[in-house]
């Protein structure tokens, strides 16, 4: 399976009564395929998927398969710090026809490398369909090691990693030691440039959200070797990347989302909506980036 280009990390929007917009996912979705990104995934933690019920998780799933249509890749978030309900999530991702799947490392559980490769070969040998592995140690107390990776290598549906660990040194490791046998997607917007540099085919993206082609027309320059026009798209999105991280995520995207007509909603407790100060930081970074409405 070829993953490459600009995947969105896609919110779950929530309506005033707290449940899930459907007709509003339905529509950010179709937002996303007129721009032109090469996938969504929904339920990942910008979907806030820790406080999604399963019932809410695999409907969120069949939305995004079923607006699709298989006119993008649909990457459906399966992760979970208790490897049978990841191993559920990932089993009816792959019954209901996604492209493929994301777990992330477990959280809070905090398990050793040993654990981590145990975890990732039981959801890999209990499941035909192709699995991202995230790394997000700022999220999940525990960082997933580059020889760790290189281990489940072994597995043929383990096809990718998301990487958000921020080490740009472990993802050129990560490459040097899996080459062309493991896709490496970026899974911080900042960093999407310098990760397809050292080897990276794309980014699961936050930012991509609100500014799908910036992202899209800046990975399709660097993929062409434009790297000067590559690093003017990189230098555009970075203000409002940097922006969607001045409180917990997905708290401002979501802001932003509401602001530019999007549908999005506050998030669920415990996260809140964001502070008076940060809203209006962020408000002036969009307006500042030429981004007060969706055009």
């Amino acid at each position: 399976m070829v993953l490459q280009g600009c995947y969105v990390a896609i919110v779950t929007p929530f309506s005033k009564d707290g449940s899930v917009d459907e007709d509003g996912l339905r529509k950010n979705i179709e937002f996303l395929i007129k721009r032109g990104v090469a996938g969504i995934v929904p339920c990942g933690t910008t979907g806030e998927s820790a406080t999604l019920s399963w019932d809410e998780h695999n409907r969120v799933v069949d939305i995004a398969l079923s607006q699709a249509k298989g006119r993008i890749q649909v990457i459906a978030g399966a992760g979970s710090n208790n490897t049978s309900e990841s191993i559920e999530a990932a089993k009816h991702a792959q019954i209901n026809g996604a492209h493929a799947i994301l777990c992330i490392t477990p959280y809070y559980n905090k398990p050793t490398q040993e654990g981590l490769y145990q975890h990732y070969k039981m959801i890999a040998t209990k499941v035909d369909v192709p699995m991202v592995v995230y790394n997000v140690p700022g999220r999940t107390g525990v960082n997933l090691n580059a020889e760790t990776v290189e281990r489940l290598c072994e597995f043929k549906n383990i096809v990718a990693v998301k990487e958000a660990s921020g080490n740009l040194l472990q993802i050129s490791e990560i490459h040097r030691r899996c080459g062309d046998r493991l896709t490496i997607l970026s899974g911080d917007d900042a960093l999407t440039l310098p990760i397809l540099v050292c080897g990276g085919t794309g980014v699961i993206s936050v930012v991509a959200n609100i500014w799908p082609e910036k992202m899209v027309a800046m990975i399709k320059a660097c993929q062409k070797g434009n790297m000067a026009e590559a690093l003017r798209l990189h230098e555009q999105l970075l203000p409002v990347s940097n922006a969607m991280f001045i409180e917990t995520s997905p708290g401002p995207v979501k802001t932003a989302m509401s602001h530019l007509g999007l549908s999005a909603g506050d998030p669920r407790l415990p996260l809140v909506a964001m502070g008076k100060e940060n809203k209006h930081k962020l408000i002036a970074v969009l307006k500042e980036c030429g981004l007060d409405r969706i055009k």
